[in-house]
């Protein structure tokens, strides 16, 4: 099965923009598919779970900001890494990886999120 992968970056970055910036129900019409697994332990799975997860985040933190750093895609798969500022000057990275089906629509997500320490023992970003 081929992909589109430059498509795939694409909407996987839309999606998370229209989701992130409080319009989840809007993401989830145009860049989901027939199905939506979920594998972030703090959201239900399918797509109620996730347009109720980030309407509550629109509400309870509005001044978020989100900056998508890389974009990797192979196969059926999109890796997104970002920065994010939340309301307090506090800072988050982020790594969301989601799975594509043949028609270009999103059915799987995993993620992970870290909070960004004021110092590293490297002395590198972590973005």
């Amino acid at each position: 099965m081929n992909h589109n992968l430059e498509a795939n970056k694409k909407n996987a970055i839309e999606f998370y923009r229209t989701a992130y910036m409080g319009k989840p129900a809007e993401a989830v019409r145009k860049f989901v598919g027939s199905k939506y697994i979920q594998h972030n332990p703090d959201v239900l799975n399918g797509t109620e779970g996730f347009i109720e997860y980030f309407e509550r985040m629109a509400r309870e933190y509005p001044n978020k900001e989100i900056e998508f750093v890389r974009v990797i895609a192979e196969g059926d798969l999109v890796a997104l890494h970002t920065h994010q500022i939340w309301p307090g000057n506090e800072e988050y990275v982020t790594m969301d990886f989601f799975r594509f089906d043949e028609n270009g629509k999103i059915i799987e997500h995993w993620d992970a999120i870290q909070k960004i320490p004021s110092e590293t023992k490297s002395g590198n970003p972590m973005y």
